[in-house]
């Protein structure tokens, strides 16, 4: 048990709290230094040359429906084509007229219209498998694709290798793991989440900042700090949790101390006219903190469109409340999402980033063709669309097919596992190469039969 005496008292018996863990200079979210880069490098799991590589992940928490959005079909019965028309795009290929921006810039980025899992129609199921690319299962929690990142290449700066924007997601009603943690890697690679809105008049970001009993400490004793703490924690050196203290602190304190750190998360550096390009909404703002986090070099971001299906509308369009209606959909979620996308397509672009960013936008399955009596529809994982822009994916295409009704892959079917090995390769990772699992088990990037989605590069 460990007690820091002062105004902010610090309690951990095997899990401190984040910001008073934080006081003590032990953040596992920031990540390891580069020496296991080199260590990954030298065994071989990362690729050479690809240590500018980054990846933007948005989640679209509720999950889409293909047929209003990505994959229309107005050829089908009114039941099943629903009410919005195709519009032409920059790409070549056509999506719903409720996008108009995603039309300007699709030729950035390319469509996967065969997307399929056999996980339950559950939105926390779909979470785990779409960003970890498999089931959880035996007790098994696997690691997020960011977690992995950082595992093999550490990080770059003083700013963690791996953030969730705004928090990580919350309750999806299945009570699972929502795949958004470094699972059986440990929580030093669990993401930074930012805990905060970036669109707030006020946002800070709460772990950035120390507490208010450091200040005098930060001004009198900053160079001593380790000494303090090596005087204070000495029964707690010998726990478990010693190695994680000793391994993070630096990475924490420099985090804690870095201006680079700072400054990347501080959005009041753009102009107005900047931030209003991307939205004044909770999204918008995620997306342009994204973009400057990955220029200050953070290797992955995962932005979730929204935290919850509950209390709030997403795509979640069940039709009838609580949930989202198809017109909710239209009026209050397309237009903020629209906007943040292709404003942070266009940004990347005109900075020279996207070449070396990958953004991929996926969610926990799709929704079902036909419109339910409630005028939505409700969950289908049997097939859906995801999309890739950047890190080397060629713009403009559409891979794969759906059945005339959208309802399941009529042509080159991709499963989690592919699409996680498709991050993976434009991030440099070798795909045959191998994690620590549990129990010391040699643990594959992806299983076997699973690779990258080819046609996008």
């Amino acid at each position: 048990m460990l007690n820091l005496t002062g105004r902010g008292t610090a309690h951990t018996c095997n899990g401190a709290t984040r910001r008073d863990f934080l006081q003590v200079g032990s953040l596992g979210a920031a990540g390891l230094s580069l020496a296991q880069y080199a260590q990954a490098k030298e065994a071989g799991a990362v690729k050479p040359g690809h240590d500018d590589k980054a990846c933007i992940m948005i989640f679209n928490l509720g999950a889409p429906s293909q047929l209003d959005t990505f994959d229309m079909k107005p050829d089908a019965p009114s039941e099943v084509r629903g009410p919005f028309r195709p519009i032409d795009t920059a790409g070549g290929f056509q999506i719903s007229e409720i996008l108009p921006k995603h039309a300007e810039v699709a030729n950035h980025f390319s469509l996967v219209r065969s997307c399929h899992h056999t996980g339950a129609a559950v939105h926390d199921a779909g979470w785990q498998m779409m960003q970890t690319g498999r089931q959880f299962s035996g007790g098994v929690s696997t690691p997020h694709a960011g977690a992995v990142l950082s595992y093999l290449k550490g990080r770059k700066t003083d700013l963690p290798p791996f953030v969730v924007l705004p928090e990580t997601m919350g309750r999806g009603g299945g009570n699972l793991p929502n795949g958004q943690a470094g699972g059986f890697l440990g929580k030093s690679h669990d993401p930074f989440a930012l805990m905060a809105d970036p669109s707030k008049p006020d946002f800070k970001v709460p772990d950035l900042l120390p507490p208010e009993s450091m200040g005098e400490a930060r001004m009198n004793r900053r160079q001593k700090l380790r000494d303090i703490v090596d005087q204070t924690v000495r029964d707690f050196e010998a726990s478990e949790n010693a190695a994680l203290l000793d391994e993070n602190f630096q990475a924490a304190y420099r985090m804690m101390t870095s201006s680079q750190a700072r400054d990347a998360f501080d959005l009041t550096k753009e102009s107005q006219d900047t931030r209003n390009r991307y939205g004044m909404n909770r999204f918008g703002q995620c997306c342009l903190l994204a973009r400057r986090l990955v220029e200050a070099g953070v290797r992955f971001v995962t932005i979730n469109t929204f935290l919850t299906v509950f209390d709030e509308v997403t795509w979640d369009i069940h039709g009838s409340k609580p949930f989202t209606s198809i017109e909710g959909m239209k009026n209050i979620v397309a237009p903020m999402y629209d906007q943040g996308y292709s404003a942070l397509i266009s940004d990347l672009h005109e900075r020279g980033m996207l070449g070396d960013t990958m953004v991929c936008n996926i969610a926990e399955f799709g929704r079902t063709p036909k419109v339910n009596p409630a005028g939505g529809r409700d969950h289908w994982p049997q097939c859906f669309t995801t999309y890739f822009a950047g890190g080397g994916v060629k713009g403009g295409q559409v891979v794969g097919a759906s059945d005339p009704i959208g309802g399941v892959p009529a042509d080159r079917p991709v499963q989690p596992g592919d699409i996680i090995a498709t991050v993976f390769h434009s991030l440099g990772l070798k795909l045959e190469s191998h994690l620590p699992g549990p129990a010391g088990r040699p643990f594959p990037l992806v299983d076997f039969g699973h690779r990258e989605i080819h046609e996008l590069f």
